[in-house]
């Protein structure tokens, strides 16, 4: 068989009508137009001859995304995670340029546990920084919760090549130690969101390597960071959160969930440095009493938030300094503080009118006296959770229904009480979300 790529009629035989052998196409259909059969040889056309049965060639067709302006695609782009801008910047030279505009690049967000994120970080940054040599000055925020591939490695490379990082998220991350975290606080003056709850290497954020030393202004300087999450930093102690209150003073929320090995010394410190502190948990610090809550109401009236869930030692005495020093508290969860009686609710009831949530789930000694004493004093109450407290009964409840019309949620689970107290809760509360295990209610 002998073929012949030019399609110029001269190299046509004149075939035998009746050797002309059809051909089948793909789609079932027979044609006779692509090949002769001569004795001795075969001609076989790359091109169809020209003639009638060329038929003209059509425009290209254009996608009606190819017809929007840049400004409108990197509008849509600006929607997509990281890793789907990625798969973009593969389309074409156009979504190429359009999918690393580095207005598109100001945060990065990496997920999965099988991840290589240090490989990630560096090809990323690497890329950011081809318009401005070793530095990313648009990256702000980096998120890498759950990559457990995440080491020092990746840390290190953002903090040499991102100066701008304003949040670092890396909780979960098991391979993250105290040193990345130093390079990263260190050289990211704008830092203002640390996460590293999860990571049990991190025992504490400074700007000094040695922090067995007394510390002075000379050994370090303050940090910009304003919210910091070390929840199950289990490794944690009182020396490691008394360098992170000398070192980051300017500190607006504070999470130490389950960082167990903490007492009441370290939040003397933590009054005393950081005293824009708004948000703070120390759920599951068992080593946490009255004389740390003290210490806690030194922050007066700019504390918000405050959550001592399961902090066994914590009685009426702590929560009245709380509630006598602290008269803007909107939330408190006191989960499992099985000290706090009736009486501790009712000095929150007199001095924080402002709350807005109150859990008190799992407190045995809490009863309808502590529920009328925050009917009277807490009108705007809008989230309460009385989850297994055995002393309730209906004459609480009713008096929350008179005295808190704006509640929204109200768990009383595992209480046993009347269900005609819960329908007149659920009659003067028209928005309130009842949550229950009365079967007689419905």
């Amino acid at each position: 068989m002998r073929m012949l790529s030019t399609p110029s009629p001269a190299l046509i035989l004149n075939p035998n009508p009746s050797c002309v052998s059809p051909q089948t196409v793909p789609n079932g259909h027979e044609t006779s137009s692509t090949s002769f059969t001569v004795p001795g040889e075969t001609v076989a056309m790359v091109h169809p001859p020209p003639g009638t049965r060329s038929r003209p060639s059509k425009a290209p067709h254009t996608a009606l995304i190819d017809i929007l302006p840049d400004p409108v695609l990197l509008h849509i782009l600006s929607y997509l995670s990281t890793p789907h801008l990625c798969r973009c910047a593969r389309v074409c030279r156009r979504w190429y340029n359009l999918s690393w505009d580095p207005r598109l690049w100001s945060c990065i967000r990496l997920t999965g546990e099988l991840l290589n994120a240090d490989r990630a970080l560096k090809v990323l940054t690497h890329r950011l920084c081809q318009d401005t040599p070793s530095v990313c000055l648009t990256l702000e925020t980096v998120v890498a919760s759950g990559c457990r591939r995440l080491s020092d490695r990746g840390l290190r490379v953002m903090a040499r090549c991102c100066p701008e990082l304003r949040c670092l998220e890396v909780a979960g991350c098991y391979n993250v130690s105290n040193d990345a975290v130093f390079d990263v606080v260190s050289k990211c003056p704008n830092l203002e969101h640390l996460d590293v709850s999860g990571c049990p290497k991190v025992t504490c954020i400074s700007l000094t390597e040695e922090t067995c030393l007394q510390l002075t202004p000379l050994h370090g300087q303050q940090i910009g960071l304003r919210h910091l999450d070390m929840t199950d930093c289990v490794s944690l102690e009182d020396e490691g959160l008394r360098t992170i209150a000398f070192h980051c003073p300017h500190l607006t929320h504070l999470y130490l969930r389950r960082c167990s090995r903490l007492t009441d010394e370290s939040l003397r410190h933590l009054a005393l440095r950081c005293s824009s502190l708004r948000e703070l948990s120390l759920s599951d610090c068992h080593l946490v009493g009255d004389f740390g809550l003290r210490e806690v109401a030194r922050l007066e009236g700019r504390l918000r938030y405050l959550s001592v869930a399961h902090c066994m030692r914590i009685t009426d005495v702590g929560l009245r300094y709380v509630a006598r020093y602290c008269p803007r508290l909107r939330y408190l969860n006191a989960r499992g503080c099985e000290g706090l009686t009736d009486q501790g609710l009712s000095h929150l009831a007199r001095n924080c009118p402002r709350l807005r949530s109150i859990d008190v789930g799992r407190c045995p000694l809490v009863s309808d006296a502590g529920l009328e004493a925050l009917a009277r004093g807490c009108e705007g109450l809008r989230r309460l959770s009385l989850r297994g407290c055995e002393s309730l009964t209906g004459r609480g409840l009713m008096a929350l229904a008179a005295g808190c019309p704006e509640l929204q949620l109200l768990n009383v689970q595992e209480c046993d009480v009347p269900p005609e107290a819960l329908r007149l809760v659920r009659q003067h509360c028209r928005r309130c979300v009842i949550e229950h295990t009365i079967p007689a209610f419905y």
